[in-house]
């Protein structure tokens, strides 16, 4: 089983984030930057790479051999959702809210496609990208709401539903749905800013940890949420798909994508909402490193 194409992804993760850090420490990124950098990414290059992430062909036959695949990721979701609400009792809000949102979304959009890819072939791959519609959805409305404050409820759904990556779902689903194709000029601009979306999020989370000690990223919390993250979610479906006799090859996806790091946009959302984006960016990077480990265990579990 080959991991290099796992390695060279997270490596360049880490390259971009210790960017960030030196340019930060180095004065070039400043405070306001940081508030671009993050209005850059929610409004701008996370809406286009959404929008983007829809670009699949959907025909009856991808719904007929895909249909198990995304009834396994719905029900990772909806586990994922009830677990957030059960796992960080004592935990104060603000890191509450942060936890919770980095249990139900992981970062399979970034890593998932390749890395399925690169472990079970073009089918992997095909998988991948069904198993991830789900998680796009959720993690833009029942995962906004963690951070989403309103007087009302009626405010906070006009709240969530008018948020531009909400928007971007929508669009993205119609457009796979129907087939329907944006004009060339559209496609290529949303393609272009789509392809900033990585890069802009770890520069932010380096810049954020310029200030931050190796030493403090591992601690209780942190380690406790990437125990949960990497491995109890992703061997309790494990056990799930061995039970109802899931095929191998959507067992294997379902496992591995489930057993992925916090997603980098949960420090974007947390730097945005004042939600403790330090601690966020901890734990992007403190479950990032430590699935190193726990990713290739899990393939060879797996396979």
């Amino acid at each position: 089983m080959d991991f290099t194409g796992l390695f060279e992804i997270q490596g360049m993760l880490f390259s971009i984030m210790i960017l960030g850090l030196l340019l930060k420490k180095k004065g070039v990124i400043k405070e306001q930057s940081q508030e671009l950098l993050t209005d850059l990414v929610v409004y701008v290059t996370l809406p286009c790479s959404i929008v983007r992430s829809f670009e699949i062909e959907f025909d009856h036959e991808i719904l007929v051999n895909c249909l198990i695949i995304l009834i396994v990721a719905l029900g990772i979701q909806v586990g994922s959702y009830i677990l957030s609400f059960i796992l960080y009792p004592h935990m104060g809000e603000r890191r509450k809210k942060v936890l919770q949102y980095a249990t139900i979304c992981s970062n399979a959009g970034i890593l998932g496609n390749p890395i399925a890819e690169s472990i079970f072939g073009p089918l992997g791959l095909l998988y991948a990208s069904i198993y991830l519609i789900p998680q796009r959805i959720f993690m833009w409305s029942a995962g906004l709401t963690y951070f989403t404050e309103a007087p009302d409820k009626k405010t906070l759904v006009k709240k969530v539903t008018t948020h531009p990556c909400i928007l971007a779902v929508g669009l993205g689903l119609v457009l796979m749905i129907s087939g329907i194709r944006l004009p060339s000029v559209a496609e290529q601009t949303v393609k272009t800013l789509a392809s900033a979306n990585t890069a802009l999020s770890m520069l932010f989370i380096g810049s954020i940890l310029a200030g931050v000690s190796f030493k403090s990223l591992w601690n209780r919390v942190t380690l406790y949420y990437s125990l949960i993250r990497l491995a109890f979610i992703p061997c309790l479906i494990y056990l799930f798909c061995l039970a109802f006799h899931v095929e191998p090859v959507v067992t294997g996806v379902s496992v591995v994508l489930a057993g992925m790091p916090a997603a980098s946009v949960t420090a974007i959302l947390a730097a945005k909402y004042k939600c403790d984006a330090v601690f966020a960016a901890k734990c992007v990077v403190s479950s990032t490193l430590l699935s190193m480990v726990t990713i290739p265990a899990l393939c060879l579990m797996v396979r």
